[in-house]
């Protein structure tokens, strides 16, 4: 992999960040119900990070968001997108596991996504039986990862906005 620059996303950063997702997802990506769970919530500080080549030009991003799973404490990972350019180098495993090792270093026990289950199984994901995302949502994409053994076991219930 070539050389990237690997660093916290700062308030700098967004507009650009913001733009390399527009690029990398369909129009109205928006729309979705995750988006919903991060509308007026600022990301994890310190857990979204972005990647600029050796030219310093935005190469990937992450970001994580704080949720609630009924009474418990999770991590939204998403989006997370590499530049066609560098897509194929990665990248983007490599900004999951950084991201993820951060939250654990952080104190968070448990991570949860949307997402493609055979890619992200790569990286631990698993399906959450019982875990509820607001519609309209696959049940079968919503994925977590432990960062503590055991934390997601017998956890249920509907994802909800953060409110601390």
């Amino acid at each position: 992999m070539q050389q990237f620059n690997i660093r916290p996303e700062t308030s700098e950063d967004w507009w650009e960040v913001e733009a390399l997702y527009d690029l990398c997802f369909a129009p109205g990506r928006e729309a979705l119900s995750s988006y919903r769970l991060r509308d007026d919530v600022p990301p994890v500080a310190g857990l979204s990070l972005v990647a600029r080549d050796g030219q310093g030009i935005l190469a990937g991003a992450i970001r994580f968001w704080p949720v609630h799973v009924g009474a418990h404490d999770a991590l939204l990972l998403g989006p997370v997108a590499v530049h066609p350019t560098h897509q194929g180098e990665g990248l983007g495993g490599y900004l999951i596991h950084q991201g993820v090792d951060a939250g654990r270093a952080k104190g968070w026990d448990r991570v949860m996504l949307v997402g493609d289950a055979p890619y992200y199984a790569r990286f631990g994901f698993t399906p959450l039986a019982g875990v509820e995302m607001p519609p309209p949502t696959n049940p079968d994409r919503v994925l977590g990862l432990e960062l503590t053994s055991g934390v997601w076991s017998g956890i249920q219930g509907l994802v909800t906005r953060w409110t601390r």
